[in-house]
């Protein structure tokens, strides 16, 4: 029997992109008959046309599949959607937007048949710029100091899973999702393809700048303790600074020779910088302590609205 290969993309409005994407991927098929090439589109509570295109692409070619879900739960809930009810030998996980290129897919397919189960697109380059660009590389140099797990900067969803790394994925049940992180934290032998990001095939980034944000806090809180313990280092030297200030102050009363000086400004400057760290430091447990009573609440992650027809 042929290697059966399946492709998991969520999808959010992405009606300008999905015909160029169809018609590369078609390509990618035809021209490597040696795989059973199948394609599985998360269609994650569009409000445009993109649900109707992926129907349609279904009837046209059986290799095409939609899977629909309720609503908008999110670019993570929709990739775990669709590894959820991936069929296949080996798994592709990647965008809708063509920034990652279909063509490349043979390559991370080679890497998985040489005996890797886990094979990362990892980019040389990406062509976005200005705030969004800054902001990524902020946070991937940030990330890469503060994680107490081991992952590979400048990688992505784009990449390869074996059925195992799959079957061993969608045993994690947790609701804030880093797909970068849970990939290295399942383990298993691992590859690394390299290539060039491109400019989006048509239509704007759906990923606002906040869903950024949120996604960059996901990756911090899940895969580090260091704000906590930043919290306690803090919170150790404050303490310190204060038993010596303290200790300075009993010592010049003993001696007699204390000032009695007003001291409002200090008074007041202290006052403020404790109380600013400790809304710091109650704002990171209410962060860690939010996504506890996620976790506990045990709500599905998606609800699906038809599932594909098989």
């Amino acid at each position: 029997m042929l290697p059966a290969v399946t492709l998991v993309m969520p999808v959010f409005n992405e009606e300008k992109v999905l015909p160029a994407l169809f018609a590369r991927l078609a390509a990618l098929f035809d021209t490597n008959p040696g795989t059973a090439w199948h394609a599985v589109l998360v269609n994650d509570g569009s409000r445009d046309a993109s649900a109707d295109l992926i129907r349609a692409q279904a009837a046209r070619d059986p290799r095409f599949e939609l899977l629909e879900l309720s609503r908008n739960f999110g670019f993570q809930a929709a990739l775990a959607a669709g590894l959820a009810h991936a069929r296949g030998d080996a798994i592709v996980t990647m965008d809708a937007d063509l920034q990652d290129p279909p063509e490349l897919i043979v390559e991370l397919v080679q890497a998985w048949q040489g005996g890797a189960d886990v094979v990362r697109a990892t980019r040389r380059s990406r062509q976005e710029r200005g705030l969004r660009r800054v902001g990524m590389n902020l946070f991937h140099a940030f990330f890469d100091r503060i994680s107490d797990f081991p992952i590979e900067p400048n990688s992505g969803t784009f990449g390869l899973l074996s059925r195992a790394a799959v079957d061993a994925l969608n045993q994690l049940p947790e609701r804030h999702r880093f797909f970068p992180g849970l990939r290295a934290w399942v383990g298993f032998r691992t590859a690394e393809v390299f290539y060039d990001r491109h400019d989006r095939a048509g239509g704007v980034p759906q990923q606002t700048f906040r869903r950024l944000v949120h996604y960059a806090f996901d990756g911090v809180f899940s895969f580090s303790y260091l704000p906590l313990r930043l919290l306690t280092y803090t919170g150790l030297v404050v303490a310190g600074c204060g038993f010596a200030l303290g200790l300075y102050f009993v010592i010049k009363r003993l001696l007699g020779i204390e000032s009695a000086q007003t001291g409002f400004t200090t008074l007041v400057t202290l006052v403020l910088f404790l109380g600013g760290i400790q809304l710091v430091g109650i704002g990171v447990l209410g962060e860690y302590l939010a996504r506890v009573y996620d976790e506990v609440k045990q709500r599905p992650l998606y609800l699906v609205r038809r599932p594909p027809a098989r």
